[in-house]
This record gives structure tokens, C-alpha cells and sequence, in this order.
């Protein structure tokens, strides 16, 4: 999928789900006025849309915001799946809960968090994603966004967006140049945006 093209579209009705293989990708909500808000940055091993499985039509759409390889998973296939493989189906739901818990702490971050709160923690949310899936280590990771895709992320102004990397950049706590991002302290980063990784499960457990 080319870069700005859109994986699902906002109010289709997909008969497939799809699984990010590389490169990066959004959901976002388009309003009447044509400004857009980014509720989710999708990574490698993602399933940007399982859940239209049973929610269809699409209340969102999910656009390619790099070059992306994706697979597709017909829906009677996801189906067959649910009926004959319980742990598998339990993945798949699991999949779906830390969506649901992304969610909360992006509403928690636009209500309640500064602006660089919220970058620092965007910042530390995706460098554990991108570990788990080997696209990031040794405090260093690539993030092919302009600015105006964080400040469509952040709810923020490209102005605003611009100002919060410099104040993470004089704290020394990231390198940042172009696509490249090294953080510098982990710590320290964790403490101005009150990072918990928590709701990511990122730990093994039964499931």
C-alpha cells in the first residue's frame, strides 16, 4: 500500500481484516470541516481493523502513512477461526483489549496531559511496540512522520509540535534528527510523560 493511500476507508464495509507487516499506519476520524484526528499509530504486527470482523461499517478509516506491506484475513476465515480454535480466538480478543486500553491512555493524554507530556509519552509508547517486534533497541528507533502527522496524533498545532521536540531535546533527553530518534535517558523520559506500560501486556502471561 502506498504512502497515503487508505487501507480501509472511513464508512466501507471491509469483508477482510488486515495485518500490518511493515511500515506505519493510522486510524483516523475525518470531520465536516476536513480536520482530522489520528486516534491510533499502527506499527508492524498490528491488525489495523479486526474488529470490523463484527463492527461494520468502518466508524473510522486507516490510512498508510509509509509504504506498507499488509496481509489480508477474509472474515469467513476469521470466522472458522473463532469456532474451531478457543485459544487462538482468545489472542485474537486480546488483540482488541489493548487497542481498547491505546485508546484510553491517547484520551487520557489529550485531556489531561501538557504537550510534551503527551509527545514524551507517545515517544516512549511506540519505542516499546516497535521493540517487541524488533524495529527498535539500544535506545533507538526510526519514526517516519512529519510533523504535521504528530500534531494530527498529539491535537496539537505543527507550531506547538515543533516546540515540545525542542523542549525534549534541551532536557537532553532524546536525539532527534529527521527520522532518527535516540533517547538519551529512558528515565527521565518516563517521568515527564508517566509512562506505565501496564496497559500495554507487554509481559507473558496464560491467556
Amino acid at each position: 500500500m502506498p504512502a497515503g493511500s487508505d487501507i480501509v476507508r472511513q464508512h466501507s464495509s471491509p469483508g477482510h481484516s488486515t495485518l500490518i507487516l511493515d511500515g506505519f499506519a493510522a486510524r483516523y476520524v475525518v470531520l465536516m470541516n476536513g480536520s482530522r484526528q489520528i486516534t491510533e499509530l499502527n506499527v508492524p504486527g498490528d491488525f489495523v481493523d479486526l474488529h470490523s470482523l463484527l463492527m461494520n461499517p468502518m466508524d473510522h478509516g486507516v490510512a498508510a502513512l509509509t509504504s506498507c506491506t499488509v496481509a489480508r484475513s477474509p472474515h469467513e476465515d476469521l470466522r472458522r477461526l473463532t469456532e474451531t480454535e478457543p485459544h487462538l480466538t482468545r489472542l485474537l480478543w486480546m488483540d482488541t483489549l489493548i487497542d481498547a486500553a491505546v485508546h484510553r491512555q491517547w484520551i487520557a493524554g489529550l485531556g489531561r496531559r501538557t504537550a510534551v507530556a503527551r509527545l514524551a509519552h507517545l515517544l516512549c509508547e511506540l519505542y516499546r511496540r516497535l521493540e517487541i517486534v524488533h524495529r527498535a533497541g539500544s535506545g533507538r528507533m526510526e519514526l517516519p512522520l512529519s510533523q504535521a502527522v504528530l500534531a494530527d496524533v498529539l491535537g496539537l498545532s505543527d507550531v506547538h509540535v515543533n516546540r515540545s521536540i525542542a523542549q525534549l531535546r534541551g532536557a537532553d533527553l532524546v536525539k532527534w534528527t529527521g527520522r532518527a530518534i535516540e533517547i538519551c535517558d529512558w528515565d527521565g523520559l518516563v517521568r515527564q510523560a508517566e509512562f506505565d506500560p501496564t496497559y500495554l501486556r507487554l509481559t507473558r502471561a496464560p491467556v
